[in-house]
C-alpha cells in the first residue's frame, strides 16, 4: 500500500476549472494504477478515471470524457486530475486511489488498495 493525500479542491463556478493533486508516500508507484473516484451526497462512490501502470493509458467515465484529464509523475510520486468545463453535477468529494496491476477491472473500487481522505469539489454559481 501507499499513503495518499489529495489537495486542490474548492468552490468553482460552472464552466470553471480545477486541478486536483494526489501526493503519494511509501512504496514506489511503479506497477500501480492511479485512479480518481468521486462521491456525491447520498450517492455511491463512482469511477471518474484512471491512468494505468504503463504511465500512458487512461480510462475515463463517459460523464467526464473530454473534460477531465489524468496525469502522473512517478518520480515525484504525484497524480493529477485536471477538470475543465465543470458542471454542477460534478460536485462531490473526490478521492485518489492506487492499486497494483491485477485482473480486477480498473473501473471497480476493488482494484485499489490505497485511498486518500478525499477533497471537496463544489460547482455552483
Amino acid at each position: 500500500q501507499v499513503q495518499l493525500v489529495e489537495s486542490g479542491g474548492g468552490l468553482v463556478q460552472p464552466g470553471g476549472s480545477l486541478r486536483l493533486s494526489c501526493a503519494a508516500s511509501g512504496r514506489t508507484l511503479r506497477f500501480r494504477t492511479m485512479g480518481w473516484f468521486r462521491q456525491a451526497p447520498e450517492k455511491e462512490r463512482e469511477f471518474v478515471g484512471t491512468i494505468l501502470w504503463d504511465n500512458q493509458s487512461t480510462v475515463y467515465a463517459d460523464s467526464v470524457k473530454g473534460r477531465f484529464t489524468i496525469s502522473r509523475d512517478d518520480a515525484k510520486k504525484m497524480a493529477y486530475l485536471q477538470m475543465n468545463d465543470l458542471k454542477v453535477e460534478d460536485t462531490a468529494v473526490y478521492y485518489c486511489a492506487s492499486g497494483l496491476k491485477s485482473t480486477i477491472s480498473v473501473l471497480s473500487p476493488r482494484a485499489y488498495d490505497s485511498w486518500g481522505q478525499g477533497t471537496q469539489v463544489t460547482v455552483s454559481s
